[in-house]
């Protein structure tokens, strides 16, 4: 894949997006605190957070059954 360097991102920096967005799904932080600029990354971002989301709403819903 190759890198757009107008918009400074390529596949390592879409999956850091990915991880630390998860991170912030899953620890509940809002989803307007996205610390990246430029479309793609932060589609890359969101995407993480709505799984961390989730996966925080699932762990949730298993400690209190």
């Amino acid at each position: 894949m190759a890198a757009d360097l107008s918009l400074n991102w390529n596949l390592e920096t879409l999956n850091k997006a990915y991880q630390q967005g998860y991170m912030a799904g899953v620890l509940g932080m809002e989803r307007v605190k996205c610390p990246y600029r430029g479309e793609v990354v932060i589609a890359a971002w969101e995407a993480g957070w709505e799984d961390g989301a989730q996966a925080g709403d699932k762990k949730g819903k298993a400690r209190t059954a």
